[in-house]
């Protein structure tokens, strides 16, 4: 599965809530990330290069399969 049509929303509940992509393939590398502030939203997407994505802080994430809250 190279793709999917899902999409991931990501809300921050605090400044400097970080967002990393990590890399598809036998070496799995960090190849972007965003930082967000409160109350800033970012959607997000599995691509062809992207198989993972990391969050770091306070923020609540909508998904396909249900909301859930990252307190930290």
């Amino acid at each position: 599965m190279a793709e999917s049509n899902d999409y991931i929303v990501i809300k921050a509940e605090e400044d400097g809530v970080n967002v990393i992509g990590l890399t598809r393939g036998t070496d799995t590398r960090f190849h972007h990330s965003e930082k967000l502030d409160k109350n800033e939203m970012m959607i997000a997407q599995f691509t062809e290069h992207t198989s993972a994505i990391k969050i770091r802080g306070k923020a609540t994430l909508q998904t396909s399969h249900g909301e859930m809250n990252n307190n930290g």
